[in-house]
C-alpha cells in the first residue's frame, strides 16, 4: 500500500493514528481528501493513492442519501444545498460538531452503516485548514456493546466469577462468589486463590491442571475446595487464560458453581441404577460387573472363584400367607445375615424375589481346595439363614436354603455360561430336597461328595473300632531294636485300608484329631504296660505322634498323665514326638506343658526337623531329649551334598545340645553307614522294617532289647 511520507511529529502521529481502531478522515476545507487511517482503507478497500487528492463525500458515500439530506437541510435553511461536500460543512455550521448516521459504500460495493463525527481544524490563527472525520461502524459498536452488556450480565450470574493477574493475584469477583465461599470481595482481592484449598488434591493434581491451562489456554474439571467456614464442597470449575495484543499472558477468569446437589443426585442415580433399593444389596447389573472384574483379576492371580446362587425354601408360603410386608422383612434380615458371613472384598447381591448371588473371589489356585473353601462358606451361609427369624417383632419363622455354587478360574466361562450353571447347581440343590448344596461341576460335587462320605465314616470309625495301630522300628548304630513309633491306620468295614494322608489332614482341619488322639494315647499306655511284663519288649519305648491342636488343649497335661495311671505305664517308655510348627506359637505354654510332663519321666522328640521355621535361637528352651532328621534329606544325601551338609549339621547340632537323633527313611547300607559316620546313633527305616501292626511286631521280636536310651 502506498502512502504518503511524513517526517517528524508528523511521522509520529500518523503511526498513532494508524493503532486506532476507527477511521480517521482529513480533508482541505473544500473536501479534497488529504489524509485516511490504516482502519480508514481497510475499511473502504482503497489504497491510498487511489484516495489522496480526490473529493468527498461522493467517492464512498451513498449518493441517494447525500441527495435527501441535501434538501431536508435546504428546507430548514431556505435555500439550495448542494449534494456534495458542502452539505457537510454546512450541516456542521448548523449543528456543530455531532455525530450522524451515514452509509459508507465500499470498493466492493459493500454497505456500511457508520457513525461520523466532522470537526473543523483550525491553525494558530484561527483560520479554518480542513476537517476531520472519525467513522465507526455502528454494528460494530453496537456489537461491543453488546458483548459489554453480556459481560456485565454475567459477572452478575449465579456462577462464581474470579479474575486475577498473570501472577494469581484476585483482581475481582462477583456477587456469586461472595454467596458460594463465604469470603466478601475486600477479604479476598490481592490474595490468591489457593486460600479455598481443600487438602483433598494433591500436587500432582494441580500440576496437571496447571499443564492443561499452559498448554491449551484453558482447563475445567471437577474440584473440591473450602468456604470460608471450613466447609468442604465440590464444585465445577473452568478457568481461562486472557492474552494481551501482543500474545503475553495478562489474566485468568475463572468461573465455577457449587454441585453439591449434583453430586448427590448422582449418588441417587447410581444406587436406583446399582443397587436393590429393598435390601441396600447389589443388583444383578452391579453384580455382574463385579463378576468381570473378579474373571479378570483371577487371571493375573491364579487363583478360582466361585459363584454362589441361593433361595430361600418355601418363599412363597410365607409370602402368600404372611403378606408381602412380612415377605419384605425376611428379605431385609436375609440380606444382612448375608453380609454377616463374607468377607470385605466379597459380594452379596440380590437378583430378585427370593433369589440372591454370592461372588467369592482369591480362592485357593488349586481347584479342589477353592471347591472346599466355597462349600465353606456355603455352609456358614446356609446354618446362618436357617437360623429363627422373628420378624416385626412378634412374627416368627424357619426358612432353609438352597444354594448352588459353580466354580471358574479366570475368564474360562462366559458370565451368562457362569450364572446359568450356578442356577442348575441351585435346581440340583432344590432337587435333593431343597436346604442342600450342590455344585454344577460333576467333578468337584462327586469330589466333595468323597470328602463328606470320608468326614462321615472318620466321625465313626472311633464307635466301631475302625481304627488300627501300626509300628515301625527304631534302631541303634548296631540295628539292635530300641524303640518302636506308633502309626494310625483306618480300616473302614469293608474297604481298602485309607493311607494317613487321606484322613490325616481331614481329621485336623474338622478337630476329630482330638479324640483320635486321645485313642491313640491310651492304646500307647496299655501297650507300654503289657510290655513291661515281657523280658523282650520290656526295655522299648514308644514314640507317639501328637498333632499341635491336641497337645495346645488345656487340660493335655492331665490326659497324658491320667492315661499313664490307668494303666500304669512307666512314663519313661512313653516318647511323645511334636512337629516345629507347634513351637511357633505361645511358646511359655508350650515349655510349662513340656516341663510338667517332663517332671514325670515322658520324653520329647522333636519330629521332622530341619523342615519347619523354629529358630535354633530358643530351641534350647524346649526339653527335647531327641530330634529327627526328616527323610527327605536322608533320601538324598548321597547324591546331593546340600543334603549332606545339613544332615551333618543337625546330626552335629543335636550332639552338642546333648540330645538323641534319629534318622528317618533310612533305606539302604550306604546310607546307613554314611549316617553313622557322621555320629548318628539311631535309626528308621525300611531298611530295619516297615510299619507292621503290633500284634505281628511283638510276635516277629527275636532279640533282648537294648538299654535304655
Amino acid at each position: 500500500m502506498n502512502r504518503p511520507r511524513a517526517t517528524g511529529h508528523c511521522e509520529l502521529l500518523g503511526a498513532i493514528l494508524d493503532q486506532a481502531g476507527h477511521a480517521v478522515i482529513a480533508t482541505d476545507p473544500d473536501g479534497t481528501l488529504r489524509y485516511l487511517n490504516r482502519y480508514a482503507l481497510e475499511l473502504l478497500g482503497y489504497e491510498s493513492d487511489e484516495l489522496i487528492g480526490r473529493r468527498t463525500p461522493l467517492l464512498f458515500h451513498d449518493p441517494r442519501e447525500i441527495e435527501i439530506a441535501a434538501r431536508r437541510l435546504g428546507k430548514r435553511l431556505g435555500r439550495a444545498i448542494a449534494a456534495d461536500f458542502s452539505l457537510l460543512a454546512a450541516a456542521l455550521a448548523v449543528d456543530g460538531a455531532q455525530e450522524h448516521a451515514w452509509t459508507y459504500v465500499c470498493r466492493d460495493g459493500r454497505r456500511l452503516p457508520v457513525s461520523l463525527q466532522l470537526s473543523p481544524l483550525y491553525d494558530e490563527n484561527g483560520r479554518l485548514r480542513g476537517y476531520l472525520g472519525v467513522a465507526h461502524e455502528i454494528e460494530r459498536q453496537r456489537q461491543v456493546d453488546r458483548e459489554r452488556a453480556i459481560a456485565a450480565t454475567a459477572f452478575e450470574s449465579q456462577a462464581a466469577i474470579m479474575v486475577t493477574d498473570a501472577d494469581q493475584r484476585i483482581l475481582r469477583v462477583n456477587p456469586a462468589f461472595t454467596r458460594l465461599t463465604g469470603y466478601a470481595a475486600e477479604e479476598v482481592i490481592g490474595r490468591r486463590p489457593s486460600l479455598l484449598k481443600s487438602g483433598r488434591h494433591d500436587a500432582a493434581f494441580y500440576a496437571r491442571m496447571w499443564q492443561s491451562l499452559n498448554e491449551t489456554g484453558n482447563w475445567q474439571g471437577e474440584l473440591w475446595n473450602r468456604r470460608k467456614d471450613g466447609e468442604i464442597f465440590p464444585e465445577w470449575l473452568t478457568i481461562s487464560a486472557i492474552y494481551d495484543g501482543l500474545g503475553r499472558l495478562s489474566h485468568y477468569v475463572s468461573t465455577f458453581s457449587d454441585i453439591s446437589s449434583l453430586k448427590a443426585a448422582e449418588s441417587e442415580i447410581h444406587q436406583l441404577a446399582f443397587y436393590d433399593p429393598l435390601t441396600g444389596l447389589p443388583n444383578r447389573r452391579l453384580l455382574l460387573d463385579r463378576l468381570a472384574q473378579a474373571q479378570a483379576a483371577g487371571i493375573r492371580s491364579k487363583r478360582h472363584g466361585a459363584l454362589l446362587l441361593l433361595d430361600l425354601d418355601n418363599f412363597k408360603t410365607l409370602n402368600d400367607t404372611l403378606g408381602h410386608d412380612v415377605g419384605d422383612l425376611l428379605l431385609i434380615e436375609v440380606a444382612d445375615r448375608l453380609r454377616a458371613c463374607l468377607r470385605a472384598q466379597d459380594t452379596a447381591a440380590r437378583q430378585g424375589g427370593d433369589e440372591f448371588a454370592v461372588l467369592l473371589g482369591d480362592l485357593d489356585p488349586a481347584e479342589r481346595e477353592a471347591g472346599i473353601q466355597a462349600e465353606t462358606v456355603a455352609e456358614k451361609i446356609r446354618a446362618a439363614l436357617g437360623q429363627p427369624y422373628l420378624l416385626a417383632g412378634k412374627i416368627e419363622c424357619f426358612h432353609s436354603a438352597s444354594v448352588g455354587i459353580s466354580l471358574f478360574a479366570g475368564q474360562d466361562k462366559p458370565l451368562e455360561a457362569l450364572l446359568k450353571q450356578a442356577d442348575i447347581a441351585l435346581y440340583k440343590a432344590k432337587e435333593a430336597g431343597r436346604n442342600a448344596i450342590r455344585f454344577f461341576d460333576s467333578a468337584m460335587q462327586t469330589a466333595l461328595k468323597q470328602r463328606a462320605a470320608t468326614e462321615s465314616g472318620l466321625r465313626q470309625a472311633l464307635v466301631r473300632g475302625e481304627f488300627v495301630l501300626h509300628v515301625q522300628a527304631l534302631v541303634d548304630a548296631e540295628r539292635q531294636l530300641i524303640g518302636a513309633e506308633l502309626l494310625l491306620r483306618w480300616q473302614p468295614a469293608g474297604r481298602s485300608l485309607v493311607p494317613p494322608g487321606d484322613f490325616i489332614p481331614l481329621a485336623e482341619e474338622t478337630g476329630l484329631i482330638t479324640p483320635i488322639g486321645l485313642w491313640i494315647l491310651d492304646q500307647a499306655c496299655a501297650r507300654l504296660r503289657r510290655w513291661a511284663d515281657d523280658p523282650a519288649t520290656a526295655g522299648l519305648y514308644l514314640a507317639v505322634n501328637v498333632s499341635a491342636k491336641q497337645f495346645r488343649q488345656p487340660d493335655f497335661v492331665d490326659q497324658v498323665v491320667a492315661a499313664l495311671e490307668r494303666h500304669d505305664a512307666d512314663p519313661r517308655r512313653l516318647k511323645l514326638e511334636l512337629t516345629e510348627s507347634l513351637l511357633l506359637d505361645n511358646v511359655d505354654d508350650v515349655v510349662a506343658k513340656m516341663k510338667a510332663l517332663r517332671e514325670r519321666g515322658v520324653r520329647f522328640s522333636l519330629d521332622d526337623f530341619g523342615t519347619g521355621y523354629a529358630s535354633l535361637s530358643y530351641l534350647k528352651r524346649f526339653p527335647f531329649q531327641q530330634i529327627k532328621v526328616d527323610q527327605a534329606f536322608v533320601r538324598d544325601m548321597l547324591a546331593d551334598p546340600d543334603d549332606a551338609a545339613i544332615v551333618g549339621a543337625i546330626i552335629s547340632l543335636g550332639n552338642s545340645l546333648r540330645m538323641g537323633v534319629v534318622a528317618e527313611g533310612v533305606e539302604d547300607d550306604a546310607q546307613h553307614a554314611a549316617l553313622a559316620a557322621h555320629g548318628c546313633k539311631a535309626f528308621q527305616g525300611y531298611l530295619f522294617g516297615r510299619p507292621v501292626g503290633l500284634d505281628q511286631f511283638e510276635a516277629g521280636l527275636l532279640h533282648p532289647p537294648a538299654p535304655l536310651h
